[in-house]
């Protein structure tokens, strides 16, 4: 099989210099995939490039709706509310060739399912997923699910006897520094195939030719070129210069630049992702702190004092030069479950410095800010200019900025104290937020949850909420648990991001709020 993956993407490079009419998009972006393995990552950049290679059983189009993909329709059972019944596409074959069919979606979902899976809170309510014929399968939950073709739209399928027959049954334990064949190869149903990967460096993908969806996408790019550029002003620099065609994430400073350029657009949308800092407040001590035997974060009037001394409109200005909304709770408004209300945030020295004496901390103490580089726009300046905030009120922060291949892991794995995290929710519900940033970490739940927070009561409420049909009811416990989560100060929002793409005139697309291209919608005219 391995010989065969090879194989394949050297027919494939042939294929393209045999082509004289090979349409190349170069696409660039501040950071890479984390990784191959569909299930290892749920990271924006990382499901953005998996999303060429492969495909889920539903997807969203350009408005958020969603659409079928390997899936062509689906409904809860006629006998059973617990069950949602999945009627697969016909006639899909995987890269290598190899049938697509119901088998390959219980080993995909099953294996999402496992302890080393960052989906698996998505697939938390399910009981057994299980094919009752070639092209059909059930999910059954823990009671009805009104909403799991929601959650299933970046979950990938992969090809049962590929994953077999190259030792990649089980999930890449990413945190744990581990590397898998499906970390570097891919054999997907998507509209393009892997040629040839270079973590950090370049990832080449060619059309490819049996896609079931060749007559109803455009796919006019049947090269795509992959490269992460780190630095901002390359980046541009790369893109104004013609080396490439793409970039996602141009820099607020250089927005005018590039619109201004000849044969160069910037298209702008608001982004389904809030920027936010956590804090271990469930440690007895902190590990990065000068506060001998205890641990000032686990007061929640320091945390509300450090929120309070964030001037989120001061970054808006100066950091991002108006190229974001400022945030009051983690949820961006796309989100069933968002409030304008609780949306809102105010700047306020004073009254933090009265909170910080109140706790026990007039003088402050000092504390290290984990932040990554290359993942989020300005990142690492929003962090600088965090520290200047809360030196106001006495907390002396120690920045520490690095790529996100090695901030992720800081999180995942409660290694940091005070951090930096973005969030998309691609369900467009809170329940996603909930399963994941606030429900206790577990095997099952709380994946990205670094706090350390902990509520037994809260975590019943966030689980009893994916078997809730009666959606005003639903909606009210939505309510509740955000109030909690907003009264905790479990987070402290920074800001809804603004989406900035930047490419040649030539190339047609819509910027979606997922920040999550799908190249096979491109047109180049």
């Amino acid at each position: 099989m391995i010989l065969r993956n090879l194989m394949i993407a050297a027919s494939a490079t042939a294929l393209m210099a045999a082509s004289a009419s090979a349409e190349t998009l170069r696409w660039a972006r501040a950071g890479d995939s984390l990784t191959l393995d569909p299930h290892a990552q749920n990271e924006g950049p990382t499901s953005a490039l998996a999303h060429q290679i492969m495909e889920t059983l539903v997807m969203r189009d350009h408005s958020g709706a969603l659409v079928p993909s390997l899936a062509t329709e689906w409904a809860p059972s006629e006998d059973n509310p617990n069950i949602w019944v999945f009627k697969l596409r016909e006639g899909v074959t995987f890269h290598d060739g190899a049938e697509f069919d119901s088998e390959d979606v219980v080993f995909s979902l099953d294996r999402a399912r496992t302890p080393d899976s960052d989906y698996k809170e998505l697939l938390a309510s399910v009981k057994e997923v299980r094919a009752t014929d070639k092209y059909t399968i059930e999910i059954e939950t823990d009671g009805p699910n009104p909403i799991m073709p929601n959650n299933l739209t970046n979950m990938f399928m992969m090809d049962k006897g590929w994953a077999e027959a190259n030792n990649a049954v089980k999930v890449q334990d990413y945190e744990g520094g581990e590397d898998t064949f499906a970390a570097k190869n891919a054999n997907g149903t998507g509209p393009y195939m892997l040629v040839s990967r270079e973590p950090d460096v370049k990832t080449v993908l060619a059309a490819y030719e049996n896609y079931w969806g060749k007559d109803e996408f455009p796919l006019e790019v049947t090269e795509i070129i992959y490269t992460p550029i780190q630095n901002a002003a390359t980046r541009v620099a790369a893109l104004l210069s013609g080396e490439v065609d793409f970039i996602q994430d141009v820099p607020v400073q250089d927005l005018e630049r590039v619109a201004s350029a000849d044969g160069l657009d910037v298209r702008t949308a608001p982004q389904n992702r809030v920027i936010f800092f956590g804090m271990n407040m469930g440690d007895a001590d902190l590990a990065n702190d000068n506060v001998e035997g205890k641990n000032p974060l686990s007061d929640v009037r320091v945390r509300r004092a450090m929120s309070q001394a964030i001037n989120r409109d001061a970054i808006k200005q100066v950091v991002m030069r108006g190229q974001s909304a400022p945030a009051g709770m983690i949820a961006p408004p796309f989100v069933n479950g968002w409030n304008e209300e609780m949306d809102s945030s105010t700047t306020d020295i004073e009254g933090a410095k009265a909170l910080m004496a109140e706790a026990g901390y007039p003088d402050g103490f000092s504390i290290q800010l984990d932040c990554p580089n290359d993942r989020y726009i300005n990142d690492e300046a929003i962090c600088q200019a965090a520290v200047g905030m809360l030196a106001q009120i006495g907390i002396t922060v120690n920045l520490d900025a690095k790529p996100k291949a090695q901030h992720f892991p800081l999180i995942n794995n409660l290694e940091t104290d005070f951090y930096m995290l973005g969030w998309g929710v691609p369900t467009y519900d809170s329940e996603y937020i909930f399963n994941f940033l606030a429900h206790t970490k577990g095997e099952k739940y709380g994946s990205w949850n670094g706090t350390r927070y902990s509520n037994p009561e809260l975590d019943a409420k966030i689980v009893a909420l994916a078997s809730e049909t009666n959606l005003p009811e639903r909606d009210k416990q939505i309510a509740e648990i955000w109030q909690v989560v907003q009264d905790e100060q479990l987070y402290i929002p920074i800001h809804h991001q603004v989406l900035n793409w930047g490419m040649k005139s030539n190339v047609g697309t819509v910027v979606e709020p997922e920040d999550s291209p799908k190249i096979k919608y491109f047109t180049l005219n």
